[in-house]
């Protein structure tokens, strides 16, 4: 029988319904239950942030130099292309933003997997064998992201700080600069990452493949027109780069659900 109420019901259903075991492995658990499961990932995570910030704060100093490149030199002819701070607790702020988003990047794989085991009691024993690709892809995807942020980061920058040079002496300030460089690159690592999204959705049978296909060319033209407003600048370069890597996504997640759903 309770083979038979299963059948009913999607796996999401399943995993928030509440009572007795089920025959096929797929455990029902409660509210609270489900709660206490998610603070349990979400504190494994946030433990994993603190460890790779504390490692990225060690190596700051190698980090900041890293990412000042981008900048050109022509940004304040003061400091020859480096960054100013304009109070005393500037500095230290500035590393520690840095240090925080370089250690989300170094803990990706130990959140993925934390994400995954949340997730994988909604699923059943088939779709299970994916987590390990799962967390490599997410890796893979989100490094892809970063790298070509960081290629891109030029781009925009240089638009920015030469774009009212005539009129006014810029000063580029190291919370601002950095805030920036840190949230461009972010958004990059999170946008290639919808290969992964669009093919959890098609697990758990919220979307298909051929719905993807069906949509794709208003699914282009949207990811193309998101790309120019997700890279600030009036630089033609980023959203090129950006809306080319999102299509290049788009057609990914579908050979993506092909593979996981055969």
């Amino acid at each position: 029988m309770a083979s038979n109420r299963l059948d009913e019901q999607d796996p999401v259903s399943a995993f928030f319904a509440s009572g007795e075991d089920v025959d096929d492995g797929l455990p029902t658990m409660s509210w609270i239950e489900h709660l206490e499961i998610l603070r349990k990932r979400i504190f494994i995570s946030l433990i994993a942030i603190a460890v790779g910030t504390i490692i990225a704060f060690i190596f700051r100093t190698q980090i900041v130099h890293f990412l000042q490149q981008p900048l050109p030199q022509t940004a304040d002819s003061l400091t020859h292309g480096k960054p100013v701070v304009t109070g005393i607790t500037e500095g230290f702020t500035v590393f520690l933003l840095i240090s925080v988003a370089v250690g989300f990047i170094l803990a990706l794989p130990v959140v993925l997997y934390q994400t995954w085991a949340f997730i994988v009691p909604a699923l059943y024993e088939k779709e299970k064998k994916y987590a390990v690709p799962f967390i490599l892809a997410g890796v893979i995807l989100f490094a892809a992201g970063v790298s070509l942020g960081y290629i891109v980061l030029r781009y925009p920058v240089e638009w920015l700080v030469t774009f009212a040079s005539d009129s006014f002496t810029e000063l580029v300030t190291a919370g601002s600069y950095f805030t920036f460089v840190a949230f461009f690159m972010l958004a990059f690592g999170l946008v290639f990452e919808l290969p992964l999204v669009l093919t959890f959705l098609a697990q758990v049978d919220l979307i298909t493949s051929r719905t993807l296909i069906r949509k794709r060319a208003s699914s282009h033209i949207g990811l193309w027109i998101a790309s120019t407003f997700l890279t600030p600048g009036a630089d033609i370069y980023s959203p090129l780069f950006l809306g080319t890597a999102m299509s290049c996504l788009y057609e990914l997640s579908i050979i993506f659900i092909k593979i996981t759903k055969k």
